[in-house]
């Protein structure tokens, strides 16, 4: 099931200056699956936050359309199945966590005798127990940033908007906020996760899509984006020290990773089937071919590259 489904959507701000609109998104269209973490990534300004508020009603398209839950996206009923966490979040100093909780539970209208029981549970979750009666003016950042991932997922949602999560968190936080997603994910929870931290993308994020200066530049599964099929690794049973490596090697790019592995670079995937049957002809054992795989910061970076050298 698509949850959220964006089709041509642009929000378009107007400016004193005579033709010098600013199009903060721009005819974008994409589209999340349910039970699936993806991520948007881009710079300061590519329009990432204002996709969300977008898709979130907090402002309107200047055109476009979307649907959430393959619903009309407008439909106030629907909010009650989604969690925020925005970048810059505002929390009342003079509350306790648990006051905290309760109080953004009440605006969601759950049930109070629910909210809590839901309370001691999400605080272990996000690992505030032990703060559960301070006020929150007593808080670290990284402290804030977890209270307010609870409060993102307090009225149990389908899906979760999360603006910069771990903006704040040391790397051992950033490790238990990327398990708990992982396990809202394994619960059927759908995650729109938007981060400069483009490692923790990879490792928790299913899809992902590059915008730039509002316009969608690439999208694609994590796993898919990553590999570069140009360069392969070739690891074998046999210690190719002890065979004739020229005489399966010549006429291919190819390196002695270690005693038994081949790296093939730069080559068609015919050239790979052609270096396969050279080696078999010399009785050597075939243990696993793997493309390369490139870093996402890497894939980010030359992206955006491209994309600027194409309107130069």
């Amino acid at each position: 099931m698509s949850v959220l489904q964006a089709t041509n959507l642009t929000k378009v701000y107007p400016s004193p200056f005579k033709g010098s609109n600013i199009k903060a998104v721009d005819s974008l269209t994409l589209e999340v699956g349910e039970g699936t973490v993806f991520g948007l990534l881009g710079g300061n300004g590519a329009g990432k936050t204002t996709l969300i508020k977008l898709i979130l009603s907090i402002i309107k398209p200047t055109s476009g359309t979307f649907t959430l839950f393959e619903q009309p996206g407008n439909r106030h009923d629907l909010r009650a199945r989604i969690g925020y966490l925005p970048e810059n979040h505002r929390i009342p100093p003079f509350l306790t966590a648990k006051e905290f909780l309760y109080y953004f539970g009440s605006l969601s209208g759950i049930d109070p005798a629910y909210i809590k029981t839901k309370i001691e549970e999400t605080l272990s979750l996000v690992g505030l127990s032990l703060q559960r009666d301070k006020k929150v003016k007593t808080f670290s950042k990284g402290m804030q940033q977890r209270l307010c991932l609870a409060q993102a997922v307090i009225h149990n949602p389908d899906l979760i908007f999360l603006d910069e999560p771990t903006d704040g968190i040391d790397p051992v936080g950033r490790k238990e906020i990327r398990d708990f997603l992982l396990e809202l994910k394994n619960q059927g929870k759908t995650i729109f996760l938007n981060s400069h931290i483009l490692s923790e993308v990879e490792l928790i994020c299913d899809s992902v899509a590059i915008i730039n200066k509002g316009v969608l530049v690439k999208k694609g599964l994590v796993s898919d984006l990553t590999a570069n099929y140009d360069e392969y690794v070739i690891k074998t049973g046999n210690d190719l020290r002890e065979v004739n490596y020229s005489g399966f090697a010549s006429g291919f790019n190819v390196i002695l990773k270690n005693n038994s592995e081949l790296v093939l670079q730069k080559s068609e995937l015919e050239e790979l089937n052609r270096l396969i049957d050279e080696m078999r002809k010399q009785n050597i054992l075939i243990k696993e071919i793997s493309p390369i795989r490139k870093t996402l910061e890497e894939i980010y970076i030359t992206t955006l590259g491209e994309n600027e050298g194409a309107k130069n």
